[in-house]
């Protein structure tokens, strides 16, 4: 099949991928009269009295707005907020399938970080939440840095932290298999980006204590001056303990586990051979990997995850972001924090039960219905023990609710 035309067929055919439908009847003049006037003021006047019941009277409590300014689309890049409604579209459908979370695309024609976080803001009475999307980076953390300074609702950059979710979740599986901790991990990333930076302090506050950060000029280390950002100059003083130089293939060698988010070819089967034993090799660049996973086997690495579909090991965020916004809504959390995210990570991780896993199955399969309920559970949980959840709920709870919103 060609996926470009066949997918230029479906959007035309359905002028694109969503609908709003109503949950009530409109087929009398009672109906018409309680879906809205005369009787729609009455929850009008409730809210006006305690806002907070804008959750239990209106859509705010399950609706999220999926937020891009389109300058970091998938493997496009700066395509524009039109152009860019198509994947928010896929990402609001994906919201809707695997966390039965309504999300409607929001594409914003300025690339102003302030103007964005103003937009956003100014929205947020009539959302629960908002998931940022293929926001260029540096931008898109100050951006996410300072809604979550103005905003007491769940702000999540799914580029970020939806990656580094499901990247710890493979992660946890993969040691399990190799019994190693991960405390003795040494770790190399390529790609110091939105994903690249999120997995890197993901990993940090799971156990990981060594992180090497590489970009196109090579390691980041303290006192580098070149290709320099605020974002690289603080992963500087939080990474590379050893202070190593040089480039991606020079600090590859003798360490544990490389994680790629960065682009097509950049690491070697030479590269690859100098790793240490039963490397860990997730090479996540899409759709032309930094490595193709036969050629790290091929190599001696002992794992291989991989961002493409057609391989095992897929390493992928709808496994992720569906169930978290599921858990963080339901118990009306005010941030999405590291807590949630680890929580997230071992409930992915934990779908595998010991008995089915291996080197080639790390991570159930994206259409599995119950990794999303699974997740909001965890997450739910997490929420409240960190004491950033506003409803109080049990693990227990909270999956069975999830399961009857995913159908």
């Amino acid at each position: 099949m060609d996926y470009n035309q066949e997918a230029l067929r479906v959007h035309k055919e359905n002028r694109g991928k969503m609908a709003i439908a109503s949950k009530v009847a409109l087929k009398t003049k009672d109906d018409l009269s309680i879906g809205y006037t005369p009787g729609v003021a009455e929850p009008c006047r409730q809210i006006h009295k305690d806002k907070n019941l804008a959750y239990d009277y209106t859509i705010k409590g399950n609706y999220i707005g999926v937020v891009t300014d389109g300058t970091a689309v998938l493997g496009l890049g700066d395509i524009g907020p039109e152009a860019a409604l198509p994947v928010m579209e896929g990402k609001c459908i994906l919201f809707k399938e695997f966390g039965g979370v309504d999300a409607v695309p929001l594409c914003v024609a300025t690339k102003d970080p302030d103007e964005i976080v103003d937009l956003i803001t100014k929205l947020g009475p009539a959302f629960g939440g908002f998931n940022l999307e293929d926001i260029g980076a540096p931008r898109c953390f100050e951006i996410e840095r300072k809604l979550k300074e103005k905003m007491d609702i769940p702000i999540f950059h799914d580029d970020q932290h939806g990656t580094a979710v499901v990247v710890l979740a493979a992660l946890i599986n993969a040691l399990r298999v190799l019994k190693k901790d991960f405390a003795d991990l040494e770790v190399v990333i390529s790609g110091a980006g939105a994903a690249g930076i999120s997995v890197t302090w993901l990993l940090k506050a799971a156990g990981v204590k060594n992180v090497v950060l590489c970009d196109t000029k090579g390691a980041i280390y303290l006192g580098r001056k070149e290709g320099m950002n605020p974002e690289k100059e603080l992963m500087a003083k939080e990474t590379n303990k050893n202070n190593e130089k040089g480039s991606l293939k020079d600090v590859l060698a003798g360490k544990d586990v490389f994680i790629g988010v960065s682009g097509p070819g950049t690491v070697t089967q030479e590269m690859i051979k100098q790793m240490n034993k039963d490397a860990i090799v997730f090479a996540m660049a899409n759709p032309i990997p930094e490595i193709f996973p036969e050629e790290a086997k091929a190599a001696g690495a002992g794992i291989v995850g991989t961002g493409r579909s057609d391989y095992p090991n897929q390493i992928n965020n709808s496994l992720a972001f569906p169930g978290i916004f599921r858990g963080a809504l339901d118990v009306r959390a005010k941030d999405i924090n590291e807590e949630m995210k680890i929580a997230a990570a071992r409930a992915i991780a934990d779908m595998i039960p010991a008995s089915e896993l291996s080197k080639e199955n790390l991570l159930p399969k994206s259409f599995d219905k119950n990794v999303g309920p699974r997740v909001a559970a965890a997450v739910a949980q997490a929420a409240v023990d960190s004491n950033v959840a506003r409803i109080p709920s049990t693990y227990d709870q909270e999956y069975e609710n999830a399961k009857s919103m995913i159908k």
